[in-house]
């Protein structure tokens, strides 16, 4: 079936990221030129109409929204979570017995 090499999960993640922000920045792109052509080369009254009035009221928040999910996705870190090896606990010596020194402090000063 597939004979290519197959991606990791990270790079999977990367061409996700990638897709959808150029999905997002595209489609935002697209918002601002309709809205710049609508200003610069549509006669307009000089009276704003009530339709102009909630085409700009509905892509406000959609325009920002956008922005905000386009940031989030270029700032966002990445989710791996490398486990890290476990440090080895230094051996811990167990303290001589007090009789052993004791004698062998004897055995120097007789």
């Amino acid at each position: 079936m597939f004979k290519g090499p197959r991606y990791t999960e990270t790079e999977l993640m990367a061409r996700l990221k990638f897709t959808v922000g150029l999905s997002l920045a595209f489609t935002l792109t697209g918002i601002v030129f309709v809205v710049l052509y609508s200003l610069i080369f549509v006669t307009q009254p000089m009276t704003q109409s009530p339709n102009d009035a909630k085409f700009f009221e509905l892509i406000t928040p959609i325009a920002t929204f956008l922005t905000g999910i386009l940031s989030g996705i270029m700032l966002g870190k990445s989710e791996d979570k490398k486990e890290e090896p476990k440090k080895e606990e230094p051996e811990v010596l167990a303290p001589e017995p007090m009789k052993d020194v004791v004698d062998e402090v004897d055995d120097h000063i007789a």
